[in-house]
């Protein structure tokens, strides 16, 4: 069940009820009487997540780049399989 957060339009008594998700928008005011006087407020959900794992420190950590090595065209061959294709360039 979600926490909500109530605000009373006409006191302005603040109110926080576990309630379901189909509960009443409005409802009517302990503190001054007011009988549609709560409000529900729009809130942020808090909530964390327990344990390791990819969701935890995903988004934290900086990803680590690596460069891949520059390998150089090989010498004979002009970029045939070990220069024995018969190619005209080869030789």
């Amino acid at each position: 069940m979600p926490l909500y957060e109530y605000r009373c339009e006409a006191c302005g008594q603040p109110e926080e009820k576990l309630e379901s998700l189909s509960a009443p928008v409005i409802h009517a005011c302990l503190a001054c009487g007011a009988a549609e006087g709560m409000k529900r407020q729009l809130s942020v959900a808090a909530f964390a997540l327990a344990g390791g794992g990819w969701y935890k420190g995903a988004a934290s950590e900086p990803t680590a780049k690596t460069e891949t090595p520059k390998t150089e065209p090989p010498k004979s061959g002009h970029g045939c399989a070990a220069g024995g294709c018969g190619c005209p360039l080869a030789g």
